[in-house]
């Protein structure tokens, strides 16, 4: 077996998708604004590739100020649709205003939690989940954790975090860990 075929199959298609694989897939993450842009991005994602939104990060981060949970909650009507005219960002009008709602939903989870960080790693109690998938075929879309993140983000006022969403978020901030057991990236491989 050579290299290539011991990784996640998913990220194989080119070095964007092999770069955030290797660096930033199932990597546990705590600081606030790079929780906020992955669960912003993974928002946008929903219906598209992920491919789309890599190739849109940089847009996506200069339309949103970098994703600056402040700033965001204060972009006004206008600046939203400046960015749904302009931006280089999926230009779909409820995901780009979901970006102001999730970051006024973040504002008040930080007054409750201290941090955005916080309250995303209290539903595991920090501790990271570790799966052990010999294909990805085998990766769930869901699960009961995700089901119920996503019910309490939905309450809160959180947009675009459907259960399947918020399991990609997950994935994506390192909370799981679903890296096939024969990937290097693996938490428990050496």
């Amino acid at each position: 077996m050579n290299q290539s075929e011991m990784v996640c199959s998913w990220a194989q298609s080119n070095q964007l998708m092999r770069e955030y694989h290797n660096l930033e897939w199932g990597v546990p993450n705590y600081d606030d604004t790079y929780l906020f842009e992955m669960l912003n991005l993974e928002g946008a994602q929903a219906g598209l590739s992920w491919q789309i939104i890599l190739n849109k990060r940089k847009g996506y981060r200069k339309a949103f100020h970098g994703f600056t949970i402040n700033l965001c909650a204060s972009m006004t009507d206008d600046e939203l649709e400046e960015v749904a005219l302009t931006g280089e960002v999926v230009r779909h009008r409820l995901k780009i205003k979901a970006v102001r709602s999730n970051a006024l939903a973040a504002q008040k989870v930080i007054e409750e939690f201290g941090s955005f960080a916080k309250y995303v790693w209290h539903f595991t109690g920090g501790q990271r989940i570790i799966n052990h998938w010999t294909a990805v075929e085998e990766l769930p879309a869901q699960s009961e954790l995700s089901v119920k993140i996503s019910k309490d983000m939905k309450k809160r006022g959180f947009k675009f975090v459907g259960p399947v969403t918020i399991y990609s978020y997950l994935q994506a901030i390192g909370i799981i860990d679903d890296h096939v057991v024969t990937c290097p990236y693996h938490s428990e491989n050496p």
